[in-house]
């Protein structure tokens, strides 16, 4: 079937500069309706017809001018979008992104009648090295068509590690920033010395000691942009090519991926319902250099390690020197009990070969871009000129602001509110998922975290269902990514955000979910 030439010279209900899209849809064809939208979209982008900046018709008036859903639309909208070939501009509504000279070439058409992409055939076409290639192939395996969000919300319903920002203090924090700015405009032009601002070292000292029962000076405490990048510089100081790392698995994806761009060796090692099995690990890597350990709250799974477990770890540390790193995930954030103090917290003579990660990208706002770590000190010295020699330090602006919101007790009483908020949502999620889903997937409460996870039905592939809901504009990740290695004989689940999200959002999206759920088992 030909697409026709794309009409532009008609208006539109929303204005002249939005194109009508008049697409000939087959309600008889094999392929669905929102690939054929897809394939008539793109093949107009890359040959020309549509050229950059153009901006496309709102889902619900193209949905309207088609005679289809809005679901319909938004499912194509996303495949362009998760391509590059559309985004959503503030103010501007979905226009035509950018299309490199090289994509503009029109490529044989597929099976289902879309158009492939360009394709880099020869070995010097590769514009990456080998480590390169593993990072970008650890990231792929989580990617999906999240471009409907950008069309219908102004988060992606269910996305991961995303705090409740309608609630954030903004006015407060605004207070602060205007006060540091009148008050030392001088202060917050001048770098630090790449440790960090003083007064939010001297902040961030008291405030793990408060609520994390971690003993330590300014001195020990670095500031980084966010909890990865600590894992980044960590991995190239302590590990050299083929060493071993005790891995939880399932795992933090993002970190396997550096750790593996640093071509350590990856031990994973199995999570039961008791945090990393330590005596599994001994066993099959006794000799390992580092153990990278979620022990608050394990990601993905949600598990708090035990004291004998966290204890062993420990034992293993002062016997073979090793160490560990301890992502403090998710640790200010439990709804069941009181606070589980830190590894690096505990009495125990390992605890000096802990480095402590903690970041203010949840607990706050994603934008902030601040974490920290904790260092022991043989490690404070080189860690300080690794980071300067791959980022001179993180804006002085925002740490001092964040120092004083620290300071004035903003952040203690910030961080309450959203326990108490999260812990609603979550049970309100928990009851809307049960009348929505029903047997399609299984929830159970989480004692801590801002996700849950939804177990699949035996036989529902849930890296399918993700790449399904991500095409209506539902992100969910299927816990399989978090395995070193697909299997399908293990659990199939969803990992589902829950803490910015409103009744009705909710509502709507696990409505679409169910849909999604019910064709990947049918098929």
């Amino acid at each position: 079937m030909t697409t026709p030439p794309i009409d532009r010279s008609a208006t539109s209900r929303r204005g002249p500069r939005t194109v009508p899209l008049l697409i000939p849809l087959d309600p008889d064809d094999a392929v669905p309706q929102y690939r054929q939208i897809y394939n008539a979209l793109r093949r107009a982008i890359l040959e020309g017809t549509l050229r950059a900046a153009a901006r496309l018709p709102a889902s619900r008036v193209l949905a309207d001018d088609l005679g289809v859903s809005r679901t319909t639309v938004l499912g194509a909208y996303a495949e362009l979008a998760a391509e590059g070939l559309i985004v959503a501009r503030s103010g501007a509504g979905t226009v035509v992104g950018g299309v490199r000279a090289t994509e503009q070439q029109r490529s044989p058409a597929g099976a289902d009648g879309s158009v492939s992409g360009p394709r880099l055939d020869r070995a010097s076409d590769q514009p990456v090295g080998r480590a390169g290639s593993r990072v970008l192939s650890e990231r792929a395996t989580l990617r999906m068509a999240k471009a409907a969000d950008v069309v219908a919300y102004p988060t992606r319903s269910f996305a991961l590690a995303v705090p409740a920002l309608d609630v954030f203090p903004v006015s407060t924090w605004s207070r602060l920033a205007g006060r540091r700015w009148r008050a030392t405009p001088y202060d917050l032009m001048r770098p630090d010395d790449g440790q960090g601002y003083a007064p939010l070292r001297r902040a961030i000292a008291e405030h793990v000691l408060l609520a994390r029962g971690v003993h330590c000076t300014p001195d020990q405490v670095v500031v980084v942009s966010g909890a990865l990048q600590a894992i980044d510089i960590i991995s190239r100081l302590l590990l050299d090519a083929g060493d071993e790392i005790w891995f939880e698995e399932p795992g933090y994806r993002s970190a396997r991926g550096l750790f593996d761009a640093a071509s350590a060796r990856i031990v994973s090692v199995p999570v039961d319902d008791q945090g990393l099995d330590v005596a599994f690990a001994r066993r099959v890597a006794s000799d390992a250099r580092v153990a990278f350990v979620t022990p608050a709250h394990q990601a993905p799974l949600g598990v708090t390690m035990s004291i004998r477990r966290r204890l062993a770890l420990l034992d293993w540390a002062v016997e073979c020197d090793g160490w560990i790193i301890e992502d403090d995930y998710a640790g200010q954030f439990r709804y069941d009990r009181s606070l589980v103090p830190a590894m690096r917290a505990l009495a125990h003579p390992g605890a000096r070969r802990v480095l402590h990660l903690g970041s203010f990208t949840e607990t706050l706002f994603p934008a902030l871009r601040i974490g920290y770590v904790v260092l022991p000190a043989e490690l404070l010295e080189p860690f300080v000129i690794a980071r300067r020699s791959v980022d001179r330090q993180s804006p002085t602006a925002d740490q001092a602001v964040l120092a004083d919101f620290i300071d004035a007790g903003h952040f203690a009483r910030h961080i309450r509110r959203m326990r108490m908020l999260y812990a609603e949502r979550q049970q309100a999620f928990i009851r809307l998922a049960a009348r929505e889903l029903g047997s399609l997937l299984r929830i159970e409460p989480m004692p801590a975290g801002m996700h849950l996870i939804g177990w699949l039905p035996p036989g529902v592939c849930d890296a399918c269902v993700a790449r399904e809901a991500g095409r209506r504009g539902v992100e969910v990740v299927p816990l399989s990514a978090s395995r070193e290695e697909a299997d399908a004989a293990a659990p199939q689940g969803l990992l589902l955000g829950y803490a910015p999200f409103s009744a009705t959002v909710v509502r709507e999206a696990l409505m679409r979910l169910a849909e999604v759920i019910h064709r990947v088992a049918a098929a």
